[in-house]
């Protein structure tokens, strides 16, 4: 059977930062109802150090096509990293920058796409 997802490793990754962080139920309803992008950060932020991954796992977790972003950010975008301090690596946050609009992480929101 072939796999449906456009980045698997990358969505495994995101379920199990949620599974850790907030557990199997509750993450199941985050990916099923949506959860913020914040809320994604957060989880990811508390199991590893590594940024550089993180913020591929973020940039994948909205453009991958795996999971269904609200509001739609189709159309240009530019991805404004928040850093911890600056002259530092260690990204915190997430800002989605479009022409007409700003998004915070705390605006968007993302579900798992469901299986075709």
């Amino acid at each position: 059977m072939a796999c449906w997802l456009n980045d698997s490793n990358g969505v495994a990754a995101i379920v199990n930062a949620l599974r850790r962080v907030y557990n199997d139920d509750i993450a199941r309803v985050m990916l099923t109802e949506g959860a913020t992008l914040a809320t994604i950060i957060d989880a990811l932020l508390n199991l590893s150090t590594d940024h550089r991954l993180l913020s591929k796992l973020v940039t994948m977790s909205l453009y991958s096509g795996d999971f269904v972003v609200t509001p739609n950010l189709n159309g240009p975008s530019h991805l404004r990293y928040v850093y911890d301090r600056p002259n530092s690596l260690a990204f915190t946050d997430i800002i989605v920058l479009q022409p007409h609009r700003t998004l915070a992480s705390t605006d968007i929101r993302l579900q798992l796409r469901q299986a075709p």
